[in-house]
Parts: C-alpha cells; sequence; structure tokens
C-alpha cells in the first residue's frame, strides 16, 4: 500500500491522485492519527541539552540512563533504544507505554529527523510524559 501511495504522490500539488480523486493529509488527519492537539500556543525555543538533562529525561522516558553519543552528548543511541523496545514484556500498562514511547523515538529520530549516521537522535524529540 505505501509503494501504490508512493507512485501516486504528486509534489507539485502536495497530494494524493487516487482513481476516485485527489486527496492529502491533513493537520486534523495528524490530530487523529498521533493523538497530538492542533490548536493551542505553538511549541518554539530552545531546548535543554545538557548531559543532565538528556539522563533524568532517559530515565523517565525510557526507564534507563540513556546511552548518548560520545561526541555529541545531545544525541541518543536508537540501538540503544531499539534494544529495550525488544526487550519490554508488554504485561503492564508502564511497559506497553515505555514501548510506545521507545517506538516513536525511533520513529521520529530514523524517519522524520534522521542525522547523517542514522544511528542517533537528538534528545529533545522523546515524548513527553503526562
Amino acid at each position: 500500500m505505501l509503494a501504490a501511495l508512493v507512485e501516486r504522490w504528486r509534489p507539485e500539488t502536495h497530494t494524493f491522485v487516487l482513481p476516485i480523486s485527489e486527496v492529502t493529509v491533513t493537520l486534523e488527519d495528524v490530530a487523529h492519527i498521533f493523538g497530538l492537539p492542533i490548536d493551542g500556543e505553538p511549541v518554539s525555543g530552545w531546548t535543554d541539552s545538557s548531559s543532565e538533562f538528556v539522563q533524568s529525561q532517559g530515565i523517565a522516558i525510557f526507564g534507563r540512563e540513556p546511552s548518548v553519543s560520545h561526541n555529541a552528548k545531545s544525541y541518543i543511541k536508537l540501538g540503544w533504544v531499539r534494544r529495550i523496545r525488544d526487550a519490554e514484556p508488554l504485561d503492564t500498562e508502564e511497559s506497553i507505554r515505555r514501548y510506545v514511547r521507545c517506538q516513536i523515538f525511533c520513529l521520529l529520530g530514523s524517519t522524520l529527523f534522521t542525522d547523517k549516521s542514522t544511528a542517533y537522535a537528538h534528545a529533545k524529540y522523546p515524548p513527553r510524559q503526562r
């Protein structure tokens, strides 16, 4: 299905041309798919990328201290996140949430906001706890 959509994408109009009509992904679609709010104040500004912040966020979000890049302390290794995700037992609500947070972080770091190495993602991308 993905290959079919890629073939039907028209970059000049930012739409998918389907046999029935043209369609596009809207902000409302994003809200339904990801459960993200589309109203309210925009998210902007600087993020804290200190080692202490990265470590504390890693423990809060992934349940353990993250493995960061030695060159850039604000980048978390995607392989480490994948190992955590794959080791989750999925037997409690918290372990399911941790699995989903890991999956979202991997998606953001490897698909949407990739760097040249594709092995690291910036620490500002982990989903925040609510």
